[in-house]
């Protein structure tokens, strides 16, 4: 297995695994918005950037952050957006190694911390982020616009 940046050729790849994702939450995302998204991670614009895991050539997860400053902190603090794994090549692995691979970047690039979120009823996706770091117990509170 190989994680590295995603690059350009990724796109057809990525935008399965995207909607699958996507699909995953029941959600929609507009074509706008992917397409928006696929550029700014590619461009590494406003602190998005994407990392795939790679297996026998097939682009098979990605995980998708964003680095932020913060007002507790002078250090980067990376937030973990995004991260899925094709169905087909879950429990091998391969979630585990996308954030093991973020935590080395955090460590080495000097970012202060790297945290995320998921539904807790993901149950799948819980047992593999329990093995970093216990949930806190924050409460999220979203408004929509």
């Amino acid at each position: 297995m190989l994680i590295r940046d995603a690059v350009p050729s990724d796109e057809p790849s990525w935008r399965k695994l995207w909607a699958d994702y996507v699909a995953f939450y029941e959600a929609e995302v507009p074509e706008e918005v992917t397409a928006k998204t696929w550029e700014r991670l590619i461009r590494k614009q406003d602190g998005f950037f994407c990392r795939v895991a790679e297996t026998s050539g097939e682009v098979c997860g990605f995980s998708l952050s964003v680095l932020h400053a913060g007002t507790w902190t002078t250090d980067p603090i990376c937030y973990l957006e995004d991260l899925f794994v094709d169905p087909e090549h879950r429990g091998r692995g391969i979630g585990e190694a996308l954030i093991r691979d973020l935590v080395a970047q955090c460590k080495a690039k000097g970012w202060s911390r790297l945290y995320w979120h998921t539904r807790a009823s993901n149950t799948t996706a819980r047992s593999v982020y329990d093995r970093f770091t216990s949930a806190d117990d924050f409460v999220r509170y979203r408004l929509v616009f």
